[in-house]
């Protein structure tokens, strides 16, 4: 009798300790209920860090944000069936701001490094960017190959302190660099011809050629560097993750983001919305 006790016990004390695993945290390991995509269904909302900088985020004359992640997180937002909301940050501060839980997702020109991927999670690329040159065509008109730019003689303009103004010293190590404290300043300079070239984040380069014209010219086909942006969320949210993916995947299948980033870096017809892009 002693034995048949013995293990009847056994057998209750095992039964319970299986009921109270049934309701432990262990039991919902994989689940997707704390993913941020499953809180925004339920808070029927996105809160999306942005920062200004054209044509990507911009303020129009009414005070409104505009601009090219303005419109690709109003789509996403749009296909989740939740409200967008859009909150501004100075540059530096939107990571810190995701990290906090301040904003849900980064849509905002983003481009990827690896040092940003060790304090968040990046969706598969849905923009391409980089840096480039803009030429004053009376100074470089007879040049027949880029390599002509490297030379003491050559004046290249930049940014202070900027990512540009470390290019010239790397791929244009001879020429001599005209660094000035605004893009304003720069735009001019290549305009009048101060200086043989500027280098630049795109779209700048871009939109210099677009409204001078006759002045000045894009020489190279490719960038001096190339960049990718992209979503941003905190790690550990892989539904998030996933869904982002396949949101990029679908509207890069058809054509919606293409002609959504042709419309703004491709023309300045939106120019007419904003009162100054400096």
């Amino acid at each position: 009798m002693t034995f048949f006790r013995s293990l009847f016990l056994l057998i209750a004390l095992l039964g319970s300790l299986a009921g109270s695993l049934a309701f432990s945290p262990l039991s919902h390991a994989g689940s997707s209920s704390n993913d941020i995509l499953s809180q925004i269904q339920k808070k029927g909302e996105m809160r999306i860090g942005v920062s200004i900088l054209p044509p990507w985020v911009m303020e129009n004359k009414k005070g409104e944000l505009i601009g090219f992640e303005i419109d690709i997180a109003r789509q996403l937002a749009k296909d989740i069936g939740v409200k967008a909301v859009f909150k501004q940050y100075q540059w530096k501060q939107m990571i810190p701001a995701l990290l906090k839980g301040d904003i849900d997702i980064i849509a905002s020109g983003l481009s990827i490094t690896p040092k940003r991927a060790l304090k968040v999670n990046f969706s598969r690329p849905y923009s391409r960017s980089g840096y480039t040159l803009v030429s004053n065509l009376a100074l470089t008109r007879d040049f027949k190959s880029i390599k002509e730019l490297n030379d003491k003689k050559i004046y290249i303009t930049a940014i202070k302190g900027s990512v540009s103004a470390s290019l010239i010293e790397k791929v244009f190590p001879k020429a001599t660099m005209d660094l000035r404290k605004t893009e304003k300043e720069a735009s001019s300079a290549v305009v009048n011809g101060s200086v043989h070239a500027f280098i630049a984040p795109s779209p700048i380069p871009e939109f210099i050629a677009i409204t001078h014209s006759d002045a000045v010219d894009l020489p190279l086909k490719d960038p001096l560097l190339t960049t990718k942006e992209a979503f941003a969320v905190n790690k550990g949210n892989q539904e998030m993750l996933n869904y982002l993916n396949s949101w990029i995947i679908a509207h890069k299948a058809d054509k919606w983001i293409k002609s959504t980033r042709k419309y703004w870096f491709k023309s300045l017809k939106w120019q007419k919305q904003v009162t100054d892009l400096h």
